[in-house]
């Protein structure tokens, strides 16, 4: 049983997803759907020890308390911290791993630690440390775990701000770092730099998932900027887990020359449609594959009360030449369309118009507001249909001349207007990337 919520404190019974920061989810066998995220609530202190919900759909969240009774004692002489940041919850066999984050704001004296379980809802036992850090020391900050299973080698994807995102070999066996001089002992190295950005930026990039590209390789999906204004989440591929890893224009997420504006590919930020929420600083992401779909989870910010987060979770999809988009609309739940054959497989289905946010990488940051495509005969006359779903060739994004995009259509439901309907996500060469959904 995970931990029930002290007498004193907030009535975590009204918050469903409110308050959910940084979250993870797992679906175990009986189809219930767990999430896991960092000690947060923006109206005050609340007790340590990571917080649990737990939901049916993936859209209306119960709160079912802490898996741990606070920080544990190892993290808390290492870093100070009163909660846990950042939760990674993965099965490996039988056993249930989660890797969570210590440390205090604004600091690099950080650890991760693992505690393991026969369920998602517990009971967790501390296993110890991982990886630490320390703040005068150059290097990552050890915090914001993900673990990545390529065949029998398991790595640990982490980092934030400070000295990048790195990749840290697992022993597959027990859950810790493979040079560990023992168990519960953390690692002598920090791994590979995968991503970083320079002190211009404040080195904002946090918050990495790494998952498999369909055909082979690897995407690394991962947050940039302010928390709590301009954070919004970008992407680049790579052959190995490892890296390199470079964005849809060629660039290495590690360059430090370029404009630190333009490098990665950005596939959600702010934004708002016409008459919907606006929808302020998603990010730290994480992906649930869930049968034959997978779904972003990350947190956002509502426009109108931007000091609350919640939990949010919208469609992944993957383009003909292996890029992962994100939909435009939230995730609907039992009523979010699910017929494989209602994907559109001719260009005729795309006639009409639709309400488009198109993020431009050099200013991904803030709200971008939608706008209006009408897309006749004539403005789809060079997109192709190579399948389910997927088209190539100019597409009016914008209301101007139309750019070459690698686009993918699927059925979805919208928010705004509370109804079934087509939706897109597209991307072109230069790393500009756009959604949107047909309106009519």
């Amino acid at each position: 049983m995970t931990l029930l919520e002290p007498a004193a404190g907030p009535d975590t019974s009204t918050w469903g997803g409110r308050h959910a920061h940084d979250p993870t989810a797992v679906r175990d066998d009986d189809g219930t759907y767990w999430l896991f995220s960092t000690d947060a609530f923006s109206e005050g202190p609340v007790r340590a020890g990571v917080q649990i919900r737990r939901s049916t759909d993936l859209v209306t969240w119960e709160f079912h308390g802490w898996a741990l009774p606070g920080v544990p004692a190892d993290g808390a002489a290492w870093t100070g911290a009163e909660g846990l940041w950042a939760p990674e919850v993965v099965r490996v066999g039988d056993e249930w791993r989660m890797y969570w984050s210590a440390s205090t704001f604004g600091s690099r004296t950080s650890a991760i630690g693992l505690a393991v379980a026969p369920h998602p809802s517990g009971p967790w036992e501390d296993r110890g440390l991982v990886v630490t850090s320390r703040h005068d020391a150059d290097g990552p900050n050890a915090i914001d775990a993900n673990v990545v299973v390529d065949g029998d080698r398991h790595w640990m994807v982490y980092g934030s701000f400070f000295g990048g995102i790195h990749v840290l070999e697992l022993d597959p066996a027990t859950g810790g770092a493979l040079d560990s001089p023992g168990p519960g002992r953390p690692a002598w190295g920090p791994g590979w730099l995968v991503a970083r950005r320079p002190r211009s930026v404040e080195g904002a990039i946090e918050g990495a998932f790494v998952l498999p590209r369909p055909g082979g390789g690897w995407a690394l999906v991962v947050s940039y900027d302010s928390l709590f204004s301009t954070y919004h989440v970008r992407v680049g591929v790579s052959d190995a887990v490892t890296g390199p890893y470079v964005d849809r224009a060629g660039r290495d997420l590690r360059d430090l020359d370029s404009d630190p504006a333009v490098v990665g590919t950005t596939v959600l930020a702010g934004h708002r449609f016409t008459g919907g929420r606006t929808w302020l600083a998603p990010g730290h992401a994480s992906v649930l594959t869930d049968g034959d779909h997978q779904l972003l989870v990350h947190h956002v910010r509502d426009g109108d009360d931007p000091t609350r987060h919640e939990v949010q979770v919208r469609r992944l999809v993957w383009t003909d030449d292996g890029w992962p988009l994100v939909s435009p609309q939230p995730w609907a739940g039992l009523v979010e369309p699910s017929d494989p054959s209602a994907w559109p497989s001719d260009v005729t289905e795309l006639l009409g118009t639709w309400e488009v946010v198109t993020f431009d990488p050099a200013g991904a940051g803030g709200v971008t507001e939608s706008h209006v495509v009408r897309a006749d005969r004539a403005a789809l006359a060079e997109v192709r249909a190579l399948g389910e779903g997927l088209f190539v060739g100019t597409w009016p994004t914008d209301g101007g001349p139309g750019v070459p995009l690698h686009a993918v259509v699927f059925p979805s439901w919208d928010a705004v207007r509370d109804r079934a309907a087509l939706s897109f996500a597209a991307t072109d060469d230069s790393g500009r990337t756009a959604f949107g959904t047909r309106t009519a």
